[in-house]
């Protein structure tokens, strides 16, 4: 992906351009990993206006660095930050734009007296790149998703009465390592009867039993990108209200989806969703956004809210994950990851949504 990367390098320093700095200084890991491939827990990168770029890392990951990004010239020192902005003033850059949201203000202290350079917080310009996935990105979440399909088609079967929460959390991530995935994306959660009620429970040692919704909150990681699906089970025959939530948070789901198109604002989205539940007297009990952006990071831009500002672009990959938790009885969350295009939502997750009674 050399060449993919020199691109989003480009696309970068023409925001420093434009935001008149000579330079930015990039120190977000994940950030770093998506404008040079390199994976490592301690680098920087300089991207200056003109197109130029210069990688800091430590002796650890010197030699990896050099195979993964022959094209860019790499600094050697744990000091990554610093040593940047002192290769920033040498090279002439009078102001050098910085993540702000990553670097705190002891080490912004640091780097104001490493030497005489204007710093200047530039935003999540980087952030705002990633939120648009090429189809190479587009192809690996993919695959993480295929593989956290399959990984709840084998661990379904056991998935009875009897089974601890934990026991049910370790095999999905036994299973999702077992298929390819690099490893689970996120801590898996499986809540049953009323933790279902608990949107990010905790799995723990109870034992699932007949009459339980099980909620199931899960995805793999391959390649670095991240999946992440919500499936809701019976075990034995639901309660008539049960199959009623079941039913309406499907069709919410359904609803924002269906308002995920390319240019809508991601307040109408999660709108499109929320009303379906407002409407049915469930509104109070769906407490959370409706979705986020998934890629390096299990959440991204766009994040789809009531209090959330934004518009949703072609290729830009999601969550839908509308949910009713009821106190002391249940809850009903069901959730896909899909890729906003013109034609309409690709889904990436494609384990049936129909209510599975086990």
């Amino acid at each position: 992906m050399g060449e993919t990367h020199i691109a989003r390098r480009r696309r970068l320093a023409a925001l420093a351009a434009e935001r008149d700095a000579g330079a930015l200084l990039v120190t977000r890991l994940v950030n770093v990993r998506y404008l040079t491939g390199l994976d490592s827990s301690r680098a920087a990168l300089l991207v200056a206006a003109g197109g130029e770029a210069v990688l800091a890392t430590d002796g650890r990951y010197a030699g990896m660095a050099a195979r993964v990004c022959p094209e860019l010239p790499v600094i050697v020192d744990r000091q990554v930050a610093a040593a940047l902005v002192t290769r920033a003033a040498a090279d002439g850059h009078g102001r050098l734009g910085f993540e702000a949201h990553d670097i705190t203000v002891e080490q912004h202290a640091a780097l104001r007296d490493q030497a005489a350079i204007e710093l200047t917080a530039s935003g999540h310009l980087v952030e705002g790149l990633r939120q648009i996935k090429d189809e190479e990105e587009i192809a690996l979440l993919r695959e993480a998703c295929a593989i956290t399909d399959r990984a709840f088609e084998a661990v379904l079967p056991g998935i009875r009465a009897g089974v601890t929460e934990r026991a049910v959390a370790i095999a999905l991530e036994r299973a999702m390592v077992d298929l390819g995935g690099d490893g689970p994306a996120f801590e898996s959660i499986v809540a049953s009867g009323p933790n279902g009620a608990v949107p990010h429970h905790h799995p723990g040692g109870r034992e699932l039993q007949r009459g339980d919704l099980v909620t199931m909150d899960f995805g793999a990681r391959y390649g670095g990108y991240h999946a992440d699906m919500t499936r809701t089970v019976a075990i034995g025959e639901p309660a008539g209200w049960q199959r009623d939530v079941y039913d309406l948070v499907h069709r919410a789901q359904a609803a924002g989806l269906a308002a995920a198109v390319p240019g809508a604002d991601t307040k109408d989205v999660d709108a499109a969703a929320r009303d379906v539940i407002k409407a049915a007297g469930h509104g109070d009990a769906f407490t959370h956004g409706l979705g986020h952006g998934v890629g390096l990071e299990i959440h991204e831009a766009p994040l789809m809210g009531y209090d959330k500002t934004g518009r949703l672009m072609d290729r830009v990959p999601i969550t839908a994950e509308p949910g009713v938790y009821l106190t002391d009885r249940g809850g009903v969350r069901i959730e896909d990851t899909f890729v906003v295009r013109a034609d309409g939502p690709e889904l990436l997750t494609t384990t049936t949504k129909d209510l599975l009674v086990l």
